[in-house]
């Protein structure tokens, strides 16, 4: 039976070089069923406690957790804004949350991270390394891809020999436990 591989990039930009990344990532295990999803069509209005109150916790967000259930492994990719989640990710977090704090439901998770500049988005890396097995993911893996625009190739990956090597065994080490 195939495994089910959740994907996604962390970003609202219909551009992001998270969602080709998580995308590209996705399509390298063989083999699996891949879920790819878009944040977008998980737009929430901005959690807050008075909002749950009044009118419940939204049924996108349901979805949003119903979809973690359902496979075997999560693969993301975050985009960097000001060194944090972007707005559109850290809210659906906040609304799941609210279903469930162990969100991530102890499926194993590939954290990635990727940015035009040479840091790679780092800072928003570490940010979830630290953050998400508190919030039940069993974190298997994290990888950081700077430099995106020079470092990768829709069409051919990761170009940097040494980046690709260190992206295989990241990812192997994921398929591994599904």
């Amino acid at each position: 039976m195939k495994k089910k591989i959740l994907a996604f990039g962390a970003s609202n930009s219909k551009n992001s070089i998270n969602i080709k990344f998580a995308n590209f990532t996705a399509s390298q295990i063989k083999d699996a069923e891949i879920n790819l999803i878009d944040i977008n069509d998980f737009e929430m209005p901005i959690f807050s406690v008075d909002r749950e109150k009044k009118s419940g916790i939204p049924k996108l967000a349901h979805n949003f957790i119903g979809q973690i259930v359902d496979s075997d492994g999560v693969i993301i990719s975050f985009a960097e804004h000001n060194a944090n989640y972007t707005v559109a990710f850290k809210n659906i977090s906040d609304w799941v949350s609210r279903i469930d704090l162990k969100t991530w439901q102890n499926k194993p998770t590939l954290l990635l991270a990727a940015s035009p500049g040479s840091r790679g988005a780092k800072s928003v890396l570490d940010l979830a390394l630290n953050d998400f097995p508190r919030r039940g993911a069993n974190v298997v893996g994290h990888f950081s891809l700077p430099n995106f625009n020079s470092n990768f190739s829709e069409k051919d990956g990761i170009l940097d020999e040494a980046i690709n090597k260190d992206f295989k065994e990241k990812l192997n080490q994921f398929a591994l436990h599904l």
